[in-house]
């Protein structure tokens, strides 16, 4: 495809079309959307679902077995903080749990038990995203095994990883990541592409039938001017990113070429910030400055409603979902029927 082509060429979102889905979230970093326009979000407190006509439910995780609901003094999943969520076959959730370090299942109901929370031994480090394939796989990334996890910010540790769950049982597919974040597939299954935070970059490696990746690469710029968070990818593979704290969303095009679509940023707060990412002097204050007003600390995205146009941005400190539509489908992901 030559860039005259492609529809997200000249085109940008449209602030004043964005209609809000959702009220009273927290944390919604991760988005799950399903054909009949339900939305399904993390949430600081467990997972949210909302209807398509508006209507949310707060499903709260309780062990296995259990009508307790868990909280922080659980000793299964204490300090619960899910992140990336994911459908299994079933219909159940995957959750990546950034409080617990571990990869969690919980059952529509809330029903829940850890998968793993170990590997070879060791603790799994920093549960960040889950994410299904076509053959049931389970992919997962670990954004740092640093104690605690934020050191890796300033230090840039490229301790991140890549893991795979199937039938095998558990195993790292891939490490050197410095911030791993969110994964994803393409349309054949053919690539993995990560974002590697804290390199504000996009790797992608080539994916082997038995689930081993290969030539790996960087995929685009070597740096993208600001750190990618959540991405997904559209019917005719461009990469559509959420840059967080820099508060833009922008498209990586198939020709390697970088569009805003939507700049949501503090130019003051985020050269402030840019002064001591250089200098490995973060601190949780200048991230906070950072924050945009309309998904704020903009840390996800994902496609829905039947013609996979609508997207929807999910945060680290907004309470709703932003939402507006797309001149492009997005790409289907593992749960969405394929026609």
């Amino acid at each position: 495809m030559s860039l005259n082509d492609n529809p997200l060429r000249g085109w940008q979102v449209d602030r004043a079309q964005i209609v809000h889905r959702g009220s009273g979230l927290q944390r919604p970093e991760c988005i799950l959307a399903e054909p009949d326009g339900t939305l399904w979000t993390a949430d600081a407190r467990g997972v949210m679902r909302i209807a398509p006509d508006g209507t949310q439910q707060l499903i709260r995780q309780q062990a296995e077995g259990s009508d307790r609901t868990l909280d922080a003094q659980s000793l299964i999943l204490g300090g619960s903080l899910p992140n990336g969520i994911a459908f299994n076959a079933d219909g159940d959730i995957l959750i990546a749990n950034f409080g617990t370090d571990a990869i969690e299942l919980m059952t529509r109901d809330g029903q829940s038990r850890t998968l793993f929370n170990q590997l070879d031994g060791q603790p799994l480090g920093k549960t960040n995203f889950v994410l299904t394939d076509s053959k049931g796989r389970i992919w997962f990334t670990v954004t740092t095994r640093v104690v605690p996890w934020n050191r890796s910010i300033n230090e840039k540790t490229a301790d991140g990883y890549v893991g795979l769950i199937d039938e095998h049982g558990i195993r790292i597919v891939a490490e050197g990541f410095v911030g791993t974040n969110e994964a994803r597939l393409d349309a054949n299954e053919e690539w993995l592409y990560v974002a590697e935070t804290n390199a504000r970059r996009i790797s992608r490696l080539r994916v082997q039938p038995d689930g081993s990746l290969t030539d790996r690469e960087v995929y685009g710029p070597a740096d993208l001017g600001g750190f990618p968070d959540g991405f997904a990818i559209d019917s005719i593979g461009n990469l559509w990113i959420t840059l967080v704290l820099t508060e833009r969303l922008i498209a990586l095009t198939p020709d390697g070429e970088v569009l805003t679509l939507l700049d949501d940023g503090k130019p003051e707060a985020l050269a402030e910030y840019e002064r001591h990412y250089q200098a490995g002097t973060t601190t949780p204050e200048l991230m906070a400055a950072c924050r945009g007003t309309l998904a704020p600390m903009m840390a996800s995205i994902a496609f829905g409603g039947p013609d996979l146009r609508t997207v929807y941005l999910g945060s680290l400190a907004g309470s709703t979902l932003p939402s507006f539509r797309s001149p492009v489908a997005g790409l289907p992901l593992a749960h969405w029927p394929r026609g």
